[in-house]
């Protein structure tokens, strides 16, 4: 068994104004997001499946052109090599879980 708490893992700023603390298995990355209102996400796609779940706050997301506003409680799944961006409308916590491994976020 692997075990760590969340709150005891480096944080990283891979964005400008979104802090994660990233925690891997074999085949998935979960992402921990802090994420401050005056960041974006600016369009991208991976080779990865993301599927996104907003602890709190808001964000507007878009995915494959297609822009939805996603709060507190909302889950967005996107497929691999969709392009994706969001912008958050206040202050989030966010959880992203990957699959396969983020090599890039390790």
């Amino acid at each position: 068994m692997d075990y760590q708490n969340i709150n005891e893992v480096e944080a990283k700023e891979p964005v400008a104004g979104m802090k994660a603390r990233f925690v891997h298995s074999d085949t998935m990355t979960f992402a921990f997001w802090d994420i401050s209102p005056e960041s974006s996400l600016p369009s991208h796609s991976h080779p990865h499946e993301q599927v996104m779940y907003v602890i709190e706050g808001a964000c507007d997301f878009t995915v494959d052109g297609e822009t939805r506003r996603v709060e507190s409680g909302g889950v967005v799944v996107i497929p691999p090599h969709a392009v994706h961006s969001s912008q958050p409308l206040k202050a989030c916590r966010v959880l992203d879980v990957f699959h396969p491994v983020r090599e890039d976020y390790r």
